[in-house]
């Protein structure tokens, strides 16, 4: 069935007109029935076969430019988040509290109802047409995905390459999403025009575990596939090896497996670092592993008390073994590692990138592989 016979009408809404079919006769559209929430913007809700599960609400931005808070640790000022939610459907998602701001919850509704930014796109570029913007540097992915699957139908990502690349804006990607490929053309003729980098989230090779755990996202053999076809194009690609999972993902055999198959695909830094636990994910993770492992559900409470971080003296082993991993694998020094100061503030954790993924310095195409090749120090 048709995309657009799948309309589900906003609350107090008129109802869809039907579609034709494929002889051109007219025939009903889908049952219509009211939009979950009367979100800002909203023009339709969309469920279709394709994406069995989700529902998608279309709305059209006012805004997309977001400023990142004052003292924030992390390394730019500016995001761009095409998507709300996101059916990748990691349990571990540091962003899912952020959906309860549009009255969803953070768990299942942030796996299944996503809101997609129409208008994104057209939106930005009149925003970075106003002589105020300052050219900062815009970070995206920094809250959900915005490779994740629906942008193989919405396609809003390459219309905010271009416009930021046309504007002379610096950009990051950060992403798990393979769909990422298709613009690897796009992304090499804009880091032509501007600064570019270049993140992929992966912090595990267990394709089993990937699956149970992030069940939306492609596994990890096609990560790492795309982290060799961005360094062939001689794109930067950083890994975000995030999170390390305690007792899941953590022992000498699965941190020598990822490390070693990060440096194997040419990645120009990692950052590593152990499973944060904020309001909303902790209590959707810690169902899980209840469901999942529940011999393990009693150490979880454990290790992370009533805080969003592991212990510190759990903190301290794991930088000790990634130290270990990273230099035997040819990721020199500490640079891109997330555990560099633990004696300081944990949050200070979340603001450590790796090499390649923040555009620190001009990379254009025909740039050579090699791991953390080329990168400066970027804290």
């Amino acid at each position: 069935m048709r995309w657009d016979a799948q309309a589900l009408r906003p609350a107090n809404g008129p109802k869809p007109d039907s579609a034709d079919d494929a002889s051109g006769n007219a025939r009903p559209a889908a049952p219509a029935v009211d939009a979950l929430l009367p979100l800002a913007g909203l023009v339709r809700s969309i469920s279709t076969p394709e994406f069995a599960g989700v529902t998608f609400h279309e709305v059209t931005a006012k805004s997309v430019l977001n400023k990142v808070a004052a003292g924030s640790r992390m390394p730019f000022e500016w995001t761009v988040n095409p998507y709300r939610g996101c059916s990748h459907a990691c349990v571990y998602c540091f962003a899912r509290k952020s959906h309860t701001y549009l009255d969803f919850d953070a768990g299942l509704d942030f796996d299944s109802q996503v809101v997609v930014k129409i208008n994104a796109a057209e939106v930005l570029r009149k925003e970075l047409a106003k002589p105020s913007w300052g050219h900062h540097h815009v970070a995206l992915g920094t809250n959900t995905d915005p490779y994740q699957r629906a942008e193989g139908r919405y396609q809003l990502m390459p219309g905010i390459i271009r416009a930021l690349a046309d504007s002379g804006t610096p950009l990051s990607i950060l992403t798990k999403g393979t769909l990422l490929a298709r613009d690897i053309p796009l992304l090499k003729h804009a880091a032509t025009q501007v600064p570019v980098g270049i993140g992929i989230s992966l912090a595990m090779t267990d394709e089993q575990l990937s699956e149970a755990i992030e069940p939306g996202t492609p596994g990890p053999r096609a990560r790492l596939k795309l982290v060799s076809r961005l360094r062939d194009a001689g794109l930067p690609c950083g890994v975000m090896a995030m999170p390390i999972l305690p007792w899941l993902s953590d022992s000498d055999e699965a941190l020598d497996s990822l490390f070693g198959s990060l440096a194997t695909a040419g990645a120009t830094g990692v950052t590593a670092g152990a499973l944060y636990l904020k309001p909303g994910t902790r209590e959707w993770f810690m169902q899980w592993i209840a469901a999942r492992h529940p011999e393990l559900a009693g150490r979880y409470r454990r290790l992370y008390g009533t805080g969003s971080y592991a212990s510190k003296e759990y903190r301290q082993w794991l930088a000790g073994r990634i130290r270990y991993f990273k230099s035997r694998h040819g990721f020199s020094g500490s640079h891109g590692f997330s555990h560099r100061d633990l004696a300081g503030d944990p949050r200070d954790e979340e603001a450590q990138y790796p090499a390649g993924s923040i555009p620190a310095a001009r990379t254009g195409p025909g740039k050579g592989r090699g791991v953390e090749s080329a990168q400066p120090t970027l804290f």
